[in-house]
């Protein structure tokens, strides 16, 4: 008896917030759970780094959406440019990539913070090239990194909806990276000598050399 009522909120609110009842629902519900304060970013040596993260099965469950908040926040606060859930203890497939210039990485394009569930790469380039990586759970360190240079890959948004999108270059190269931390792997094993490694001090010199020339 309820069903045509319902059946009318559903369309009244999808046509005026452009979205159906069950993404607006985990909107106010995002919206109104904001509680989350910086979480503290696990280094390389702890074993959840190193595990196989777990799909996840209810993109609107509330813990789901608090933990999204919660890495926003940590990733904000820490000034990163990507974070995986397991860097904050929770092995699951969530990521987080936030492009935006900063003192680490100057000329990387600027982007809104994009969570991505169960992310997956359906096609990449033949083309790979190195390129600079640090990263929040390996401190002091960076390495320069193969990657592939462009990556199609498909992920569910917090919203539910299932997204297809080109990434390349530095954002390409944030995506591959956080992934591999779903895989359980680092930047360190992507590394093709001890050569490509440098301190965060020796880095920050190249940086400046690179302005010079």
């Amino acid at each position: 008896m309820f069903t045509q009522p319902i059946k009318l909120i559903n369309q009244t609110l999808t046509k005026k917030f452009n979205k159906p009842l069950n993404q607006i629902f985990t909107l106010f519900t995002h919206l109104f759970t904001q509680e989350n304060p910086k979480q503290s970013v696990y280094q390389i040596g702890n074993p959840i780094l190193r595990q196989i993260a777990q799909p996840i099965a209810d993109v609107s469950d509330r813990e789901i959406q608090q933990l999204i908040d919660a890495m926003l926040v940590t990733l904000k606060e820490s000034r990163g440019v990507g974070l995986a859930a397991p860097q904050i203890g929770k092995s699951l497939q969530l990521l987080i990539v936030a492009s935006h210039p900063n003192q680490r990485y100057p000329h990387a394009p600027q982007m809104e913070p994009t969570a991505m569930i169960n992310p997956q790469i359906i096609s990449h380039s033949e083309e790979t090239e190195k390129g600079w990586e640090g990263c929040l759970s390996v401190p002091m360190i960076r390495g320069l990194v193969p990657r592939y240079r462009e990556i199609e890959v498909a992920y569910t948004d917090r919203y539910g909806d299932r997204q297809v999108a080109k990434l390349t270059d530095f954002v390409a190269r944030i995506f591959q990276h956080e992934y591999d931390h779903l895989e359980g792997k680092v930047f360190l094993d992507r590394v093709e000598s001890s050569l490509d490694l440098a301190s965060e001090a020796e880095y920050h010199k190249l940086l400046q050399v690179s302005k010079v020339s």
